[in-house]
């Protein structure tokens, strides 16, 4: 006979009460130990950010920019682009997760083989501008990015907004999801965008371009040394005797664009970023919000000095400031501890600076329309009479797909006689095909230039050209462009702040780019964008130290 456990009264009382307690305690016990997540992530890309310059002048920074983000922070010294990228490009690679050959977006600008001239990569003539003649959208970025999976995470209830002096960066950063996006207009000085973003014009934005437009105070604008002259380091001492003064004058066409080149342009940005925050209760609410901001401390291209190397620490001088300014009204609106901060520097442009003959150092100069008009002549004298070069864009050479279907011959064998050709050229070290870069067998770095090329966008021979020597695209003579060829690595610093998240580090070594978007998502428990195949940077997420 089987015996049963028979609880009295009192005690099958007490049992029941002390299950309903445990069932109850240990999912509230168990939510109390999930970490938060932010109330605001702030993303800032700066143009030229290099780490030797914010190690050099850490002293001359103020506590709460530069310094409280390096200190505070994982600092990446050299997270590396790889080769055939430009600002945009970098910006993308950021944001996405993805390389150009998956997110469509190499370069700010791209060549249009049938129309024969240099267009923005994000041209979209579907859109219409808000405050400029402008068509651009993110249709050319082919996958998601940071700002679009936290918007999805929040299902529309999160906030992504975007603020930069230059079109393409405002829109990458802000994705195809994004709220907003906002520039500043080459031609009249507003702030810009585009009709993709549906949220149109917030009042703030309204207020500005009409109330304090950059139009009625372009002429007194002034840039100046922030400090004398003999303080700033490492100048020679004739350096020493010039302050710089740089204006900008209304009646200069190019105004503007000048403008959105130099250190003064920060703080417009700085400006418009707080007044965002501030009018549109970022990080306030029960989403997490986003907000980014575009700043540059790209050498200045006109600059009095041949390498601007004054102008650019007063750059970073002055940008020290706004990022105070900027990560204090942060603090101020959502509390400390309450946001993520993503820094992440895009490499250094091309200079546009020569070597004075008087120091010897062997140079040259490699003119374009000289290039295309040899090799016109050349393919002419091969396969006969008609226009085989269609244009040149970026140091590369595109053919006449038209005339070589016309006359059966190869593309492939043609393109590799033409960059035969090419490389008996004065100031050409080599030149290689696109069918060498897909076949992984050109360039230094084989599987990064591929990684690194949009092949709908592709021109037919790439030119490798002398380090030291000018090339000059001179293709249409009315807009000649210079730019010195050096040989340098595509590398910036990043700088990851969220204290509560990960501790202060400084890692040294390289770091892929495509490893940044995931290693913030991760930060952020959000998806990662839908082309980031990459793992995350795993050693900053070593348990912190009690």
């Amino acid at each position: 006979m089987s015996k049963k456990l028979i609880l009295h009264t009192p005690v099958r009382t007490a049992a029941v009460a002390l299950i309903a307690t445990l069932t109850y305690a240990l999912p509230a016990q168990a939510a109390e130990n999930v970490a938060r997540r932010p109330q605001l992530v702030l993303g800032i890309m700066v143009d030229g950010l290099r780490a030797d310059y914010l190690q050099m002048l850490s002293g001359y920074f103020g506590s709460d920019g530069f310094n409280r983000l390096m200190r505070g922070g994982v600092m990446i010294e050299n997270v590396d682009y790889g080769p055939a990228v430009d600002r945009a490009g970098a910006i993308a690679m950021i944001y996405t997760g993805a390389s150009p050959s998956a997110n469509g977006v190499a370069t700010t600008n791209v060549y249009n083989v049938q129309r024969r001239l240099e267009q923005p990569t994000l041209l979209d003539p579907n859109k219409i501008g808000n405050y400029t003649d402008e068509t651009l959208s993110p249709a050319a970025l082919l996958t998601s990015t940071i700002s679009d999976e936290l918007r999805i995470d929040g299902a529309g209830a999160a906030y992504v907004h975007s603020i930069a002096p230059d079109a393409t960066c405002a829109i990458i950063m802000s994705g195809h999801a994004g709220n907003s996006a906002f520039w500043i207009n080459d031609a009249n000085g507003k702030w810009a965008t585009t009709t993709h973003y549906r949220d149109g014009v917030p009042t703030t934005v309204t207020s500005r371009n009409f109330s304090a437009p950059l139009s009625s105070r372009i002429d007194t604008v002034r840039w100046e040394p922030s400090l004398p002259v003999n303080e700033y380091p490492y100048l020679p001492a004739h350096k020493k005797h010039y302050p710089f003064q740089h204006t900008f004058s209304s009646g200069d066409k190019n105004c503007y664009r000048l403008y959105k080149q130099s250190a003064p342009v920060n703080t417009d940005v700085t400006s418009m970023a707080t007044d965002y925050l501030r009018s549109m209760h970022l990080g306030t609410r029960d989403a997490m919000d986003m907000l980014n901001v575009g700043y540059t401390v790209a050498p200045y291209p006109e600059s009095n000095d041949i390498d601007g190397r004054l102008e650019m620490m007063d750059a970073y001088i002055k940008l020290d400031r706004e990022l105070a300014r900027l990560l204090n009204a942060v603090d101020a609106q959502v509390g400390p501890g309450n946001s993520v901060v993503l820094l992440a520097g895009t490499p250094v442009p091309a200079a546009s600076d020569t070597y004075d003959r008087r120091w010897s150092v062997p140079t040259g100069e490699f003119s374009a329309r000289k290039a295309q008009s040899l090799l016109n002549m050349y393919l002419i004298a091969r396969h006969g009479n008609g226009e085989w070069v269609s244009g040149f864009h970026n140091g590369a050479f595109y053919l006449n797909q038209s005339l070589i279907e016309e006359k059966n011959l190869d593309d492939e064998e043609l393109r590799s006689d033409a960059a035969k050709f090419l490389c008996r050229m004065s100031g050409v070290s080599g030149a290689y095909t696109i069918d060498d870069i897909l076949e992984v067998r050109a360039g230094e770095n084989p599987k990064a230039l591929k990684r690194n090329t949009v092949a709908t966008q592709a021109a037919d021979v790439y030119l490798r050209i002398l380090p030291g020597w000018e090339l000059i695209d001179d293709i249409n003579p009315l807009s000649p462009s210079r730019s010195t060829v050096r040989t340098q690595a595509t590398t910036a610093p990043v700088i990851i702040y969220a204290p509560d998240e990960i501790s202060a580090a400084r890692i040294d070594t390289p770091v892929d780019a495509l490893q940044i978007a995931p290693t913030i998502t991760r930060i952020l428990r959000i998806r990662s964008p839908n082309g980031a195949g990459s793992p995350t940077i795993s050693s900053i997420f070593a348990p912190k130290k009690p």
